[in-house]
């Protein structure tokens, strides 16, 4: 029956003509064109309800604050007792420090006036020490070379206190520490002052370098794009008392700045008769 029915439909194919065949090929090709069309229209629908979907959480979640917010000033008051007092108590000592610091910083910094050159200098020394980042690496290396450790335990202990391994040889008469000439050599390079002959025996990694050159360069381009606008730069001369004042002569210099700017350039030069 399978067999009939394709060869049936195979002399029926054979005895269409050409006007047919492209009828059908019309229909099957606005078939295809309203089945792109809904599954566009599916998609765009898909999508935006994803992004409702996305708001929709962030505007819940920002209600169930809210309401969290308010059901504990509401308990609080039923107590007696002070909301702000309650919230700090989720706070640690070393937190509350760190955010009172935080915030004193923030008032030193809000004053952006110019003063003197002084204060502009110390903005800027104080902006870059928020870049630096140390070496705690070679720090602890050097460290542990003056404190006479093992290599590697300040590294490995993440502490700054010597251990018991430190390298270093007692005097049998007195019982003390002598430290090792080695010791002492890395102590008089770590620990400089004002008496110490050493000076510029130190070699920066090739990163550091990196680091400086990074940030001249940020710098520099950052001197280059800065500008500032003043507040008449693109209108000239100030020809206006208030808001209103301007706002009507830019509607006038608009229709008669053309006949006008030959007569007010004949002003300033003074060769106006």
């Amino acid at each position: 029956m399978a067999s009939d029915s394709g060869e049936e439909k195979t002399a029926e194919e054979g005895t269409m003509t050409m006007d047919e065949r492209k009828a059908k090929m019309e229909q099957l090709r606005a078939k295809m064109r309203s089945t792109t069309k809904a599954n566009r229209a599916s998609l765009i629908e898909e999508s935006a309800k994803a992004k409702m979907t996305a708001r929709e959480t962030a505007r819940l979640e920002r209600q169930r604050k809210l309401a969290e917010v308010l059901r504990m000033q509401t308990e609080a008051e039923d107590r007696g007792e002070d909301v702000e007092r309650q919230k700090n108590w989720e706070w640690t000592i070393e937190e509350n420090d760190n955010w009172e610091k935080k915030k004193a910083r923030k008032a030193r910094r809000a004053d952006y006036e110019f003063h003197d050159d002084v204060h502009a200098a110390r903005r800027r020394y104080k902006k870059d020490l928020d870049l630096i980042k140390p070496d705690l690496t070679t720090y602890n290396r050097q460290k542990e070379a003056v404190l006479g450790l093992a290599p590697g335990s300040l590294s490995k202990s993440g502490s700054s206190t010597p251990s018991s391994s430190a390298l270093t040889t007692f005097d049998p008469s007195g019982g003390q520490v002598v430290p090792s000439s080695e010791q002492r050599m890395a102590a008089e390079s770590f620990y400089r002052d004002a008496n110490t002959l050493l000076y510029a025996d130190n070699k920066p990694t090739e990163d550091a370098i990196d680091r400086v050159v990074s940030k001249i360069n940020k710098d520099i381009d950052k001197k280059g794009k800065f500008s500032r606008k003043r507040l008449n730069e693109d209108e000239g001369d100030i020809t206006y008392i208030n808001e209103r004042n301007r706002v009507f002569n830019k509607k006038i210099a608009r229709y008669y700045d053309k006949y006008t700017s030959e007569i007010r350039a004949s002003f300033e030069r003074g060769t106006a008769l």
